[in-house]
């Protein structure tokens, strides 16, 4: 039987891709974060029924890659893992911020 993914296995996974434990389950204040970081949190579960029973249920979530450089190796390592895809880019407080949506 295969171990049950959860957001605590999700974030040891990010911790390896990032290098650093600047891996944050949502979103402390500004003052606490250390740059560049990793902020993710459950976005939505979704569950697929069948015979009026649970079949499947899937844990959606976000994961926002947050460095002050544009462009890094991260990117590039979390589109490698399955089920992940890059949602959008944008800056704020001279910070580049690329959000990705992973289901796990």
């Amino acid at each position: 039987m295969s171990e049950k993914k959860s957001w605590q296995n999700l974030r040891l996974l990010l911790v390896e891709i990032l290098g650093s434990n600047d891996v944050y389950y949502q979103a402390p204040s500004k003052e606490k974060m250390h740059y560049p970081c990793i902020i993710f949190e459950r976005d939505r579960l979704d569950s697929v029924r069948a015979d009026n029973k649970l079949y499947s249920q899937n844990n959606r979530y976000t994961i926002t890659y947050v460095d002050p450089l544009p462009t890094t190796e991260v990117q590039g390592k979390l589109l490698m893992l399955p089920f992940c895809t890059h949602d959008r880019h944008f800056t704020n407080d001279n910070l580049h911020h690329d959000v990705f949506t992973i289901y796990y």
